[in-house]
């Protein structure tokens, strides 16, 4: 199952531990952070914190292989609405049946919509819950603080990912790489995650990895933190992560993660442009932040390690 939850469903339900043993018929402790041990690593415990509907592409692979294979438990929070992206919705517009290119007449029914397509992509890659929280979405902008300070209620998002993080005993979250040149919500929504992270005990923080994909052939970014946000600044000493979405398997080594990726792609059928993004991209790169807990560095390492086989 994928319970979807709004914000406002979570936010007056008696407290997010009670919310989350609803959902799951309990809740996990708070504990201790500490380096993965085997058992841990091959099943790991993910949060994706993302802006967008579709921004979990950027680890479509690695969750898949996370959840679906090595066993691991999933969960994402999605924080606004989508509403912005109408732009390339004509093709979809024919197939669901409502009008969705045009702020005016098709925001209602996007958001809608893109919230059953991150449903429908999400029991592909086997996140097993969902929590939306429905913040507006402008459409593009290179400004972090437009969501921030103009649009989204940041103290209740930094709440719901903070109580998500002491229920849950989540040892990973996942967010996008706050550059310069990305998504100002993508930005802004890892810097708040990042925020709720902060706010922990030292000894019981996740680690934090910031995601963006690239071609093999592309240079890993040189990325040590936003220079607007110190809170982006990464961990010391540690490597770029990466996993590769052409790793091969099955008959004849004929299949590879590309295709789940394809597959999550194709769910998102609003996004019209999106759809180009298939088979564009081989590596799922990660940078790992100095905010997460003391054992982060050799929990990533052991992670890898698991997801590589």
């Amino acid at each position: 199952m994928n319970p979807a939850i709004t914000r406002k469903e979570f936010l007056t339900a008696a407290g997010a531990v009670a919310l989350l043993g609803a959902l799951k018929g309990n809740a996990s402790p708070l504990e201790a952070s500490a380096p993965l041990s085997d058992a841990r690593a091959t099943a790991p415990k993910i949060l994706l914190v993302v802006a967008h509907p579709d921004d979990e592409y950027a680890f479509a692979a690695t969750i898949y292989r996370a959840a679906r294979e090595l066993g691991g438990t999933v969960d994402q929070i999605v924080i606004t609405d989508g509403g912005g992206g109408y732009r390339y919705s004509t093709l979809a517009e024919k197939l669901y049946g409502y009008p969705l290119e045009g702020q005016a007449g098709g925001r209602d029914n996007l958001v809608r919509i893109r919230r059953e397509e991150t449903l429908a992509a999400g029991r592909i890659l086997g996140v097993r819950n969902h929590l939306f929280l429905e913040q507006k979405d402008a459409g593009f902008t290179l400004d972090p603080d437009e969501g921030m300070k103009k649009l989204w209620d940041c103290p209740k998002i930094v709440s719901c990912i903070s109580a998500l993080l002491k229920a849950e005993d989540y040892q990973f979250v996942f967010t996008l790489l706050p550059t310069l040149e990305t998504h100002g919500h993508h930005t802004a929504a890892t810097v708040l995650a990042l925020q709720a992270v902060e706010a922990l005990p030292a000894a019981v923080r996740p680690a934090v990895l910031g995601a963006d994909p690239a071609p093999a052939n592309q240079e890993p970014l040189a990325f040590s933190r936003n220079p607007r946000f110190p809170i982006t600044q990464l961990w010391n000493g540690a490597p770029v992560f990466e996993f590769d979405r052409r790793a091969a398997f099955g008959f004849e080594k004929a299949l590879n993660y590309q295709i789940v990726v394809n597959w999550m792609i194709a769910e998102h059928k609003s996004q019209g442009l999106f759809q180009t993004d298939s088979n564009k991209h081989d590596l799922e790169r990660y940078w790992l932040f100095h905010a997460g807990g003391s054992g982060s560095l050799e929990s990533s390492k052991s992670l890898f390690a698991a997801l590589r086989g």
